[in-house]
């Protein structure tokens, strides 16, 4: 009898250290996406914006906009499991069909003419401050391609001849910043309930690299044309036969991302005639500054611990 007493007693801690757990755990792990899906990483729509500033004004001038793609993985449960893979270049350029989802090239890999300026962040190690906020430190590497270019004039000429092209590459440690990242993954949005009503999910983060830091990456973006980031573009080249005024390819997509001339300004002169066109303040300090705009699409999977991983289209 007294056994059996002891065994009920026994059984019953257990239970109550059961219940305990089970009423813990929703608080002190409120990222679990158990029934939410999985999340994959959607590269046709995420982008990035360059800018060039100062420490008091990171955000003085919009320079560019640019495609971003790779792999991204978070495992709220263990960073160190976690994995940001990115690809960052102009949206003209190809660089997207080498690049490896390590954000690598092929060795000896000879760029496309159309390739001149790309950026590749591969993660090192991912901590959480303090105050919450995600921090990504990695690599970031740039590499620049610069072709010769021999201009002949003669009665032949038939343009310009470039030469084979040299490839520099710069490495060094940055850190990006995901302050909404923790508080996103904690939210009433990703919920289980709210998290099968949602098709799309959206974090944001930055990174501050200052000239001294990284001296060859304000010149290069200050050289790189970055044109308005476009998802699902179809060109097509307007025929000419039997009429004039060509005005080049007609483009159709949705356009995800354009620089924002925030440092320019309309003047016109007194009483409103002799409009001279936008004023723009030139780019002000030494300082350059990467914010990310990263877009996941919700599969409807169930994941067995990862929150957000995937490889998205490159195009």
């Amino acid at each position: 009898m007294k056994s059996h007493i002891i065994h009920m007693f026994e059984l019953a801690k257990r239970i109550t250290f059961a219940i305990l757990v089970a009423a813990i755990l929703p608080i002190s792990s409120p990222l679990s996406f158990a029934d939410g899906g999985a999340w994959i990483f959607d590269s046709a729509s995420s982008s990035a914006r360059l800018y060039q500033g100062s420490a008091a004004n990171p955000d003085s001038v919009n320079t560019g906009v640019a495609r971003v793609t790779g792999s991204v993985k978070v495992d709220i449960h263990d960073l160190d499991n976690s994995v940001f893979d990115l690809n960052i270049y102009a949206a003209d350029e190809q660089w997207g069909h080498a690049l490896s989802p390590e954000a690598s090239l092929p060795a000896g890999y000879v760029p496309d003419a159309t390739d001149h300026t790309l950026l590749t962040f591969h993660s090192k190690r991912i901590l959480r401050t303090k105050t919450g906020v995600l921090q990504v430190i990695g690599d970031l590497t740039l590499t620049r391609v610069e072709r010769s270019v021999t201009l002949t004039p003669s009665e032949a000429y038939a343009g310009p001849v470039y030469g084979d092209p040299m490839v520099h590459t710069e490495t060094h440690e940055v850190s990006f910043l995901f302050p909404g990242l923790s508080a996103a993954l904690s939210s009433d949005l990703l919920k289980p309930v709210s998290l099968k009503e949602r098709s799309e999910l959206d974090l944001s983060g930055a990174a501050s690299i200052g000239h001294e830091n990284f001296p060859e990456l304000l010149t290069a973006i200050q050289a790189t044309n970055w044109p308005a980031v476009v998802k699902d573009e179809q060109c097509q080249t307007q025929s000419t036969i039997g009429g004039e005024g060509y005005e080049g390819p007609s483009c159709t997509g949705n356009v995800i991302a354009v620089i924002h001339q925030d440092n320019c300004q309309i003047t016109t002169s007194v009483g409103g005639e002799g409009y001279s066109g936008p004023v723009c303040t030139p780019p002000a300090g030494n300082e350059t500054k990467i914010t990310l705009n990263l877009k996941f699409l919700h599969t409807g999977a169930e994941p067995p611990t990862t929150t957000l991983s995937g490889t998205g289209a490159t195009r």
